[in-house]
């Protein structure tokens, strides 16, 4: 079982690699973005897209560890105001 879940999880993998590979060949327009007043070199769209997704998969579970902990940590602070009255 455990060796079948290996191959798909490889298979898997290079399935994802194939269609960034793909995706990247695709949209190899030279692009210059504007944010703020500020202008990128221009790059492929497909780099901007791509860092855009890698950065909300960072910045999305930061903020929910981010809410999260604050979360526990006024749920800890209100069992301990009640303990000490």
């Amino acid at each position: 079982m455990r060796e079948m879940k290996k191959k798909l999880a490889v298979l898997l993998v290079f399935l994802v690699v194939l269609v960034v590979l793909g995706f990247t060949l695709e949209n190899q327009q030279p692009v210059e973005l504007v944010f703020l007043g500020v202008q990128t070199p221009r790059l492929p769209i497909s780099l901007f897209i791509i860092l855009t997704l890698l950065l909300g998969m960072l910045v999305g579970p930061a903020l929910r560890a981010l809410f999260l902990l604050r979360r526990r940590h006024g749920r800890d602070m209100n069992q301990t105001h009640m303990r000490d009255q």
